[in-house]
């Protein structure tokens, strides 16, 4: 029996209606599979909170969090009550950080029943693997002066270790798909960090002469997903062109609400973490109609990230049956609850059995 311990922590706005969706996914996969079991607990760091707090989580946060295999989040943020700033890096973002999850992996494919707002999409079955410690989300820099002298200073941190790490992910990963990796860089642009990427990407792969290359500037890299997603495997990218890709291939797909995520530890001292793309959606709180695909879909890539593969091609299989069928909720162009969704899932998954 393998039995994972995950702790679940809804967050925000819809986290709180998709995350206890998706973990009765997720028993159900166990139920049918019967050599795999979850222990959820569950945690109630979030925007609310830190009103009552006055911290995301608490100082042991971090400590009662680390011995779980893995973490399942929802989502963090509502700017009516905390400024962004303070809610994701006073969570999301430190849980990244301290928990040395360097990887962020996020795939966007053509979705059956799924809209896309692209005239002719074709079948793209895209990932991107986005550097996730450093890069343009580094903390170094300051403000100085006063006024019209003020001056903001950002610096990107790129470092050999940590380019190269993200590059041999990639990599890895096309080896089990359609052999092929892009670089998003902007070597004519920005004069140190991207050709210093560029010579990186070259380095990691001659150590994979079975796998196709090319390098792509991410403006013109940004047009081809809209105008082509279909020609591209894996994507790698740093942290900021990641995070601007992964969004676009979110929207070419036909909705964010239907995007997963995985924030992957690579040296098994901490935790890996699995969330959606989508936010809180304030606007629809306890409406009932909150897109539970995006939180069930990184559900499949927690399944993934055990080992079971072939598990999480049915789970994904049987939800994309059910958006075939029509049963989709408003946000993709149907009329159907985040109960009825789910529950169809589960009653698929269970007829397959």
């Amino acid at each position: 029996m393998k039995n994972l311990k995950i702790a679940s922590i809804p967050g925000d706005g819809i986290g709180r209606e998709v995350v206890p969706a998706a973990i009765e996914v997720l028993q159900t996969v166990s139920d049918l599979h019967g050599g795999l079991s979850f222990e959820f607990t569950e945690f109630p760091y979030s925007c609310e909170y830190y009103l009552e707090h006055g911290v995301m989580m608490p100082k042991d946060g971090l400590e009662r969090l680390q011995d779980f295999d893995s973490i399942f989040l929802g989502a963090v943020g509502n700017a009516k009550l905390v400024p962004d700033h303070i809610s994701l890096w006073g969570l999301l973002i430190k849980l990244r950080r301290e928990f040395e999850q360097v990887i962020n992996v996020r795939p966007a494919k053509i979705f059956k029943g799924v809209r896309s707002p692209l005239v002719n999409p074709k079948d793209f079955d895209l990932i991107v693997v986005r550097e996730n410690s450093e890069g343009e989300y580094s903390s170094v820099g300051g403000r100085i002066y006063q006024g019209e002298d003020e001056i903001a200073i950002q610096n990107a941190i790129f470092s050999r270790r940590g380019t190269e790490r993200a590059m041999r992910y990639a990599f890895e990963l096309a080896t089990k798909r359609k052999q092929h990796v892009t670089s998003a860089t902007k070597s004519n642009g920005i004069f140190h960090s991207m050709p210093f990427w560029d010579e990186v990407f070259q380095d990691v792969s001659k150590d994979y002469p079975e796998i196709g290359t090319d390098s792509q500037h991410i403006d013109a890299l940004a047009a081809f997903f809209v105008t082509n997603p279909s020609r591209f495997d894996v994507i790698v990218a740093s942290n900021l062109f990641g995070d601007v890709l992964t969004d676009i291939g979110a929207a070419v797909m036909g909705s964010i609400g239907i995007a997963p995520a995985a924030n992957i530890n690579v040296n098994g001292k901490y935790p890996s973490m699995f969330e959606p793309v989508h936010g809180s959606a304030p606007d629809i709180i306890g409406k009932g109609i909150a897109n539970p695909i995006g939180q069930i879909w990184t559900a499949k890539m927690l399944l993934d990230h055990y080992g079971e593969e072939e598990l999480g091609a049915v789970l994904l299989d049987v939800v994309e049956s059910v958006t075939n069928d029509g049963m989709l909720t408003p946000d993709i162009g149907g009329k159907h609850t985040t109960s009825e969704v789910t529950n169809e899932i589960i009653t698929r998954l269970k007829a397959r059995a």
